[in-house]
């Protein structure tokens, strides 16, 4: 059986922390910032710790096997 794998899209965009955690970008960062302000341009600034729902998608992409 040939080796799954990694989504190349995703192994740029996440990243598993040393927990087992999810992370990865804000939405709403990236056009349209003139109207947003400050105060929640600087709220989305930090990584994003991702959904449990999208989790599952995301480890598989990620190339791990078992879905913890």
């Amino acid at each position: 059986m040939p080796k799954m794998k990694t989504h190349s899209g995703a192994k740029k965009r996440f990243k598993v922390t040393g927990t087992g955690k999810l992370r990865g970008r804000h939405a709403f960062t990236s056009h349209i910032l003139e109207k947003k302000p400050p105060k929640r341009k600087r709220a989305l600034n930090g990584p994003a710790e991702i959904s449990a729902n999208d989790g599952a998608r995301v480890r598989r992409l990620l190339g791990e096997g078992s879905v913890r």
